[in-house]
């Protein structure tokens, strides 16, 4: 800052060199005449650019023009260096992340160059260059506290009505009836209208007329979002019926609830495979009907990929709103080309459930708590009620909200709002108490079918605990704390086994916009900060409290929920060091510099996260599954040609394939193709043409095939994949007797 004749105290100075992490920093002065120059470590003050004060005030000191230019000199200078610094800081973390890539790792370099990262950042945050932008100011509002009286009486009985209605784990037209009207009463009697905001339609006569006079302007931000959405599809939405190409037992548990919605039977929990919630069941029901994908992997995958894909507008908003647009478009953009979220989205099970409920609910939290919005939080609760009913991780939502209610109370910010942030979490508790109404009355009821799969994991009821709860908590906190520089697990069906959860550019990023989260909160004290660090291992808790399997831990499905702070954080990361460019290096040289290092680390990070995925990811998935759709492939021809669909079979084998899931590649849904060994004999009725396939391991039976069936031949099927091959043992029909009557 520039400023004649205005010398802080010593008492000012010693100050800003004990407290460094408070922000300016002041220098002794350089006297020229009876000018004191002073310059603070921040680029603006009041406004205007450092450069600019500085010219101007050499435009009107003539002979102290000469001193001003050579501190300007110098302050360029060192603006370079720290320019350099902070290249060299990005390098080191890159390299950090590189040495932790598999197959050939280096953790003791890692740890190394991580730390040579860290250190320089450090240094070039106490010395002013290095800083996360500041977080928006919030247009506060004011609750007026009023409530729709009539409405609310109304509610009351329409909830307890409809909690009794649904009785006997069935949705029926008069339940879903009562349902909704319990919730719209309960919204009409806490929701704030908008105020003296025109109407819709008068909003949309006038859009009309502006287009016709004036056309529609598109800004370029929009069209860069637009573009960044295009993208993140194409990731979403490429060779989604190829990878992965097979099911395995999960998805014929889910194609058979499915079938059973679209039989009508409406459950509110699905009891088969130790029990489900009821959302997957439905969306996937609902997509068979639009797109006439019938009872298939591809209609489960579409609708698990849509989940996906609309998570990420909702990460847009909320880095959007505890920071900038920029850092919403990073966060969006590279959560969207990222592996994780991808193969969660892609392997067509519940999962992506749990991030596409837990963003909204938690963008809008946030946002009502920043404005003190009563209906930003009614919204929140709306997300959370209906995360329930989609996957049981969603369970630990609730808590999160609770955390990060108390957190901000616990700060600064929540002086003169507790009241209303108190009574907006207790308006959003009963609405997304409403939304659950239908599974609290199974709950109820069923406690123990309810909670089973959960207790599986968490206690000794299927397996008992390989050690002490509290040492194998803090084990496997540790593992999915690393998860994202280290191993993600071991499952293959939803992961690259033993590999980083994030690509090189996401890890290296999360680490500095961490560093700079925690820098921040020391200097300010705000309650983001804390929370998207602490939201991180409370969002992964489902996978952390897997006490009786922790070889189930770290999972990327049930930490899925972290996807979205994780993903701001790499955002902030980004920014941060976009930011540093920009102020280090005069326009527009740093600006462009800065647009280079995101066009690069997009670049970089899209080419690693697309070979993950379509590559290694792919050939992982294939080499761990069993080819049900080439043995589907087979019995359908089969079936319409020399036989029938009910003469052929499958003989099981120990940790082979899934016969439902041959029955529904066959194109004969519901159908379990399974004939166990000892019931071949059965088969000799069938006069017709039979088709019998077995693992290549099992001679045993193909001998006895031989001997029941002379005329029969045995045809070894190559598989497109290496150990995959399987017998298909052909018995011709018998030949009719021309005496034969019939």
């Amino acid at each position: 800052m520039v400023q004649k004749k205005q010398e802080p105290s010593v008492l000012d100075y010693v100050k800003s060199r004990l407290f460094f992490w408070r922000g300016v920093k002041i220098e002794i002065p350089e006297e020229v005449g009876d000018t004191h120059v002073f310059i603070a470590s921040e680029d603006k003050v009041g406004g205007t650019d450092i450069y600019e004060a500085l010219d101007a005030q050499i435009s009107t000191d003539g002979d102290e023009s000469f001193w001003l230019k050579k501190h300007l000199l110098t302050e360029n200078r060192g603006k370079l260096r720290a320019a350099l610094a902070g290249f060299l800081a990005l390098v080191f973390a890159f390299l950090a992340q590189l040495a932790l890539e598999p197959p050939s790792r280096n953790t003791e370099i890692a740890i190394f160059f991580y730390g040579i990262s860290g250190g320089i950042l450090l240094v070039l945050a106490i010395k002013g260059y290095w800083s996360l932008a500041d977080i928006p100011k919030a247009e506060q509002q004011i609750d007026p506290l009023t409530v729709n009286k009539i409405a609310l009486w109304l509610s009351i009985p329409l909830i307890a009505i409809a909690f009794l209605s649904f009785g006997g784990n069935r949705f029926t037209g008069l339940n879903v009836l009562l349902w909704i009207f319990a919730f719209f009463a309960y919204l009409r009697a806490f929701w704030l209208p908008k105020g003296e905001k025109r109407g819709i339609w008068i909003r949309t006569k006038i859009k009309v007329q502006q287009f016709f006079e004036n056309g529609i302007v598109i800004p370029s931000w929009i069209w860069l979002f637009l573009a960044g959405f295009a993208l993140v599809t194409f990731f979403r939405f490429y060779r989604l019926n190829e990878v992965p190409k097979e099911m395995f037992s999960d998805h014929a548990e889910k194609l058979l609830d499915v079938m059973d919605v679209l039989s009508g039977e409406t459950h509110i929990f699905f009891a088969r495979n130790t029990g489900r919630e009821a959302f997957q069941f439905y969306l996937t029901a609902a997509i068979i009907k639009v797109f006439n994908t019938g009872i298939s992997f591809l209609s489960l995958k579409i609708g698990t990929a849509l989940a996906g894909l609309f998570t990420l507008p909702f990460i847009y908003l909320l880095g959007k709103e505890i920071a900038n647009r920029r850092v919403g478009f990073l966060a969006m953009i590279l959560a969207g080309i990222a592996y994780w979220p991808n193969v969660i989205s892609r392997v067509a099970l519940r999962f992506t459930l749990y991030p596409f409920f837990a963003a909204p609910a938690i963008f809008y939290m946030v946002r009502g708590i920043r404005r003190r919005s009563r209906n930003d939080m009614i919204l929140s609760g709306i997300a959370v009620g209906l995360g329930l009913h989609g996957y049981s991780p969603a369970r630990i939502v609730p808590l999160i909200i609770a955390g990060l209610v108390i957190l901000y109370l616990l700060h600064k910010e929540s002086q003169g709002g507790r009241k209303q942030v108190l009574l907006g979490l207790i308006l959003l508790s009963f609405v997304s108490l409403i939304i659950f109404l239908p599974l609290l009355r199974y709950m109820l009821s069923n406690p123990e079918m309810f909670s089973y799969r959960a207790l599986t994991r968490m206690t000794s009821i299927e397996h008992p605990l390989p050690g002490p709860a509290w040492e194998i908590f803090l084990k496997n906190l540790w593992s999915a704390s690393i998860m994202f520089y280290w191993d993600n697990g071991e499952i293959w069906v939803h992961s690259i086994p033993h590999r980083p959860a994030l690509g090189v550019v996401s890890a290296a990023f999360l680490f500095i916009g961490s560093l700079a989260l925690i820098i921040r909160y020391i200097k300010q004290h705000n309650w983001i900060d804390i929370f998207l660090l602490g939201s991180i291992p409370l969002l992964m808790l489902p996978s952390v409290l897997s006490l009786a399997f922790p070889a189930e831990n770290p999972s990327l499905y049930r930490t899925a929920g972290a996807i979205i702070p994780v993903f701001i954080v790499v955002g902030l990361g980004v920014d941060s060091m976009m930011g540093f460019f920009e102020r280090s290096i005069q326009k527009p040289w740093g600006k462009n510099l800065a647009l280079a290092l995101c066009v690069f680390i997009l670049a970089i990070s899209a080419q690693q996260n697309y070979d993950l995925v379509f590559n290694k990811y792919d050939l992982e998935f294939k080499q761990g599954a069993w080819n049900s759709s080439e043995m589907g492939q087979v019995i359908g021809l089969f079936a319409h040609t020399i036989g029938t669909e009910d003469s052929a079979w499958v003989i099981p084998y120990p940790y082979w394939v899934d016969t439902r899931l041959v029955g529904i590649k066959a194109g004969y849904p519901g159908k379990d193709y399974a004939l166990f060994p000892e019931d071949i004999e059965e088969t000799l009725t069938d006069k017709g043409a039979k088709m019998f396939l077995l693992k290549p391991e099992d001679q045993n039976t193909l001998d006895r095939l031989s001997s029941l069936y002379p005329s029969g031949s045995e045809k070894r099927y190559h598989s497109s994949v290496e150990g995959r091959d399987f017998w298909i043992f052909f018995v011709p029909p018998e030949e009719k007797n021309e005496s034969d009557p019939y």
